[in-house]
């Protein structure tokens, strides 16, 4: 079944069609959900959450981009405002502070996608929050800024020291290879 009808279906409020929609999208948006919890059961919570929204509101859904797209947006934005953002640890300074090293490409040839993800998960709050928002989710510093409320060059800032901590758990993963 097309995503034009499981959208109709859901606009009906048809929940067979609701169920369909939800058993063809919970697998993939639960692993955006994953990359912005801390436990399975805050992601499932937030997963749920998120669903809500999107029967709530896919009547809003004008198809100018992807469907998938808008429903991993309502994804992203349901877990960004699950945390309490006042525990997010921000290190402050410039992006002159940090310089910003290259990805060892032989490090990266030799991992899989769950290796590197499981990388990024032990990243600390505030690195991992920043580098999923651009070099997952796509958002650019200026966009981060706004959601978090942090101004742009902290965005910046902290993604070039996510970089620098993702390398150093990558090297050290590749050396106990």
């Amino acid at each position: 079944m097309s995503d034009d009808e499981l959208i109709k279906g859901c606009i009906r409020e048809d929940r067979q069609l609701q169920g369909l929609l939800y058993k063809k999208y919970a697998n993939k948006m639960y692993s955006v959900c994953m990359r912005y919890s801390n436990t399975r059961e805050e992601a499932e919570d937030v997963l749920q959450d998120a669903f809500i929204k999107i029967f709530d509101k896919i009547s809003y859904f004008r198809g100018d981009g992807s469907f998938e797209g808008w429903m991993r947006r309502i994804m992203v934005n349901t877990a960004l405002r699950s945390r309490d953002k006042r525990a997010l640890k921000f290190e402050p300074g410039n992006l002159e502070d940090v310089a910003e090293p290259a990805i060892p490409s032989e490090v990266v040839g030799q991992m899989n996608v769950k290796e590197i993800m499981k990388l990024i998960e032990q990243m600390p709050e505030g690195y991992k929050l920043v580098f999923n928002l651009n070099a997952i989710e796509g958002y650019n510093h200026k966009e981060i800024g706004n959601i978090l409320g942090i101004n742009e060059s902290t965005s910046r800032s902290q993604f070039a020291r996510a970089r620098k901590y993702l390398i150093k758990l990558m090297e050290k993963a590749e050396v106990k290879r």
